[in-house]
């Protein structure tokens, strides 16, 4: 399975938020220059990552972003739930004809599913804790 460019970013921009001070701000900005992403993905990213309660915007002269709760309760698995679409195959039956006897639907769907449990045991937290090469690489303090 791999991770569409959205997710990927999407973790990457809150790894870099809770690598940072807590409660220090961001932008947009910021976080493109450190990945080399185009600003228009982000800003999409972001987004979505604000609508569902990760990610906090502050409009204005003083504004930025910032994690929209706590890092250690951010769950991995729920973020790539929240922005991966996860339908692995096309079991339509207009699609595919042999969907009322396939079964593959089901495997498919129990794979996510311990595939996300599995990301579950991992929060945010713990993939920027104790981790100075990480804040290195970021450019945090």
């Amino acid at each position: 399975m791999q991770l569409t460019s959205f997710t990927d970013y999407g973790l990457r921009a809150l790894i870099y938020m809770a690598a940072l001070p807590e409660g220090q701000l961001t932008n947009i900005s910021q976080v493109t220059d450190i990945y080399g992403v185009s600003r228009n993905h982000m800003v999409k990213i972001i987004n979505q990552l604000s609508r569902i309660g990760l990610v906090t915007a502050t409009r204005g002269k003083n504004g930025g972003i910032k994690l929209g709760k706590p890092a250690n309760t951010i769950l991995i698995g729920e973020v790539v739930r929240e922005l991966e679409p996860l339908a692995l195959v096309n079991c339509s039956e207009g699609f595919c004809h042999i969907t009322p006897a396939c079964r593959l639907k089901q495997v498919l769907h129990t794979a996510v599913e311990h595939f996300l449990d599995e990301l579950n045991q991992y929060t945010l937290a713990d993939l920027v804790k104790e981790n100075p090469q990480l804040h290195k690489l970021l450019l945090v303090e």
